[in-house]
């Protein structure tokens, strides 16, 4: 029962009648805890929607640079405190430092974009240095250095033990990065000019190419190691006559004619001796090298993987290497290459493998087998040829004239060297050090070399760039002329010669000049180009207007041929191996 009853103060209430009072006021505070609750709830769900809506709506923060990340630990996979980790950029003359924090990790942000070294060192235990590849802004690099050997490079004695002077050498220089495939040539990297882009790729075919000098030639051995035989061809041809069925004699005139560069005659005797016994390696092996010396590829590489599945051999991996880059399959050659240095870690493999790197533009990871086979076989001054190459291919120019400078003192009546420092400071973007002095000495050691002459007039040039008062340019001509007079063919001779005087505004002569550079080389484009502006600058526009087009039409041939070699060398595409951190992309 329910009465209305009015108030002291006029307002209504209402007095309930009703046996079960108690439990009807409970009812009605449950039911307004119950509606406070859910209020709350909606309050709360609507604010946060609130809040959400408003973060979406926010603008996005600016990037503020590139950051690079990470931590430091030991052999044993512990963290390293206060470790000094060092960033260098690779147009940098000094690097950032930072320490690492008591959990080991380190961070440099607000990074330029740009390619970056990063190496850790304390207390004399450090580890190799990373390289990191077209960071971009706003990337995040995650890079774990490991500490495994000393800041120089040399094995960190506390963390490695050392083997028994008994033991061979095995091998401790495990790469840091995985060629994972392949690319085509649109991906080629490089850094600078197109000028740098293609002296870096003109030596790195050079590269491959140098021989071994010396004790390292001796050393390297050869691929086939046929013995001398005590028999002249016609006592060994005799002896097949009197047994044509003999396997023995068959391998042995086979292998006469093969040491002789007669690999057509040696071929079908070799092959009979095959069939007789197919299972002698000595006759497979040289049977193998007359196929790939008459060009039969393909048969080459089977019966050297015949071979490689009987036994393991550091010179059968690099024949299969050579034959596979051939046959086009560079993905296995270079891990051919990788595996005949963990079975030999020679020179000779050292430099095949990081060469193969360096043809198919993986120049960082080049420099890093090349840095290693120096450390092995320091005295090697065609490794040290080879990584000052691949150093100029990282744009690393200064490294690259130390690292050539060196191997010229190694082998100081090698030209190779001088040759190379020679072209790359042609195409650095500034002077380099120590080259000026070592191309004085090529001079001195090869007078009558056109070729010393021209390099060392255009080191001295590099290192004092020309004017009218500039005192080095009478010793610039005077080198020039010399190179053109000792090979009236040295078009480039007359080229810098006809540059020379057209710095001194004397047009008539550099006229001349240029001429004479275009009779010995019709393909000079450049010089067809200066021509013309000597034309220009006489007033002969007309015949300026020929001499552009001439080099316009030379270039276009030769950018389309250098699209095409880019087409037919494919680029290696690495990815950093784990745990260690050496390439980063």
């Amino acid at each position: 029962m329910v009465a209305r009853v009015e108030s002291a103060d006029n307002r209504p209430h209402l007095i309930v009648n009703n046996p079960h009072k108690p439990y009807f006021f409970a009812q009605i505070r449950s039911a307004r805890r119950c509606l406070w609750s859910t209020l709350i709830a909606l309050a709360t769900l609507l604010n946060i929607t609130a809040l959400s809506a408003t973060a979406q709506q926010a603008p996005p923060q600016r990037s503020t640079g590139a950051t690079i990340r990470g931590s430091v630990t030991d052999l044993a996979g512990k963290f390293v405190a206060d470790a000094s980790v060092r960033l260098k950029a690779a147009n940098a003359q000094t690097p950032s430092e930072t320490k690492t924090n008591p959990a080991g990790a380190f961070e440099f942000s607000g990074l330029p974009a740009g390619s970056y070294t990063l190496t850790g060192e304390k207390s004399g235990a450090g580890s190799p240095v990373t390289v990191i590849v077209a960071l971009s802004e706003g990337d995040r690099k995650q890079v774990d250095l490991t500490f495994g050997s000393t800041a120089d490079g040399q094995p960190n004695k506390s963390a490695v033990s050392s083997p028994s002077s008994d033991q061979p050498m095995g091998f401790s220089d495990t790469p840091n990065f995985t060629v994972a495939g392949v690319t085509d040539w649109t991906a080629v990297g490089g850094h600078g000019s197109d000028s740098i882009l293609r002296t870096s790729e003109d030596l790195a075919r050079e590269t491959a190419a140098l021989q071994p000098q010396g004790a390292a030639a001796r050393a390297s051995g050869g691929t086939s190691k046929v013995t001398e035989p005590s028999e002249s061809e016609s006592q060994l041809r005799s002896a097949l006559a009197s047994a044509p069925g003999s396997f023995r004699a068959n391998h042995e005139l086979g292998a006469f004619y093969l040491r002789a560069g007669r690999e057509r005659d040696a071929l079908p005797l070799l092959e009979a001796a095959y069939r007789l016994d197919p299972a002698n390696d000595a006759n497979e092996r040289d049977l193998a090298l007359a196929y790939q010396e008459a060009g039969d590829l393909r048969r080459a590489r089977e019966h050297v993987g015949n071979l490689l599945k009987r036994r393991n051999d550091a010179d059968l991996d690099r024949m299969a290497a050579e034959l596979d880059e051939k046959l086009g399959d560079p993905l296995v050659a270079v891990q051919e290459y990788q595996h005949a240095v963990s079975l030999d870690p020679s020179e000779q493999n050292y430099f095949a493998w990081g060469s193969e790197l360096l043809l198919h533009r993986a120049v960082w990871q080049a420099a890093e087998v090349f840095k290693n086979g120096v450390k092995a076989h320091p005295n090697s001054a065609r490794l040290h040829t080879a990584l000052g190459t691949a150093l100029f291919a990282g744009a690393l120019y200064d490294d690259s004239a130390r690292s050539l400078c060196a191997a010229s003192d190694l082998d100081p009546s090698n030209s190779e060297p001088y040759i190379f420092m020679g072209k790359i400071i042609m195409a650095a973007p500034a002077p380099l050090p120590c080259v000026e002095t070592k191309l004085a000495r090529f001079v001195q050691q090869e007078p009558d070399s056109s070729l010393a002459n021209y390099l060392y007039a255009m080191a001295i040039w590099k290192e004092h760039p020309s004017s009218s008062d500039n005192p080095a340019l009478p010793q610039v001509e005077t080198l020039l002329t010399k190179a053109v007079t000792i090979d009236p063919k040295c078009s480039d001779g007359y080229l810098q010669l006809g540059i020379l005087a057209a710095s001194q505004h004397h047009y008539e002569k550099a006229v001349q000049l240029y001429t004479k550079a275009i009779e010995v080389d019709l393909q000079l484009g450049e010089a067809h180009y200066r021509l013309g502006v000597a034309y220009e600058r006489l007033g002969e526009r007309e015949k300026a207007a020929q001499e552009y087009q001439l080099h316009d039409e030379i270039e276009k041939r030769q950018a389309a041929a250098i699209e095409q070699q880019r087409r037919d060398v494919k680029q290696f595409v690495v990815v950093q191996a784990q745990p260690a951190t050496s390439v980063t992309h």
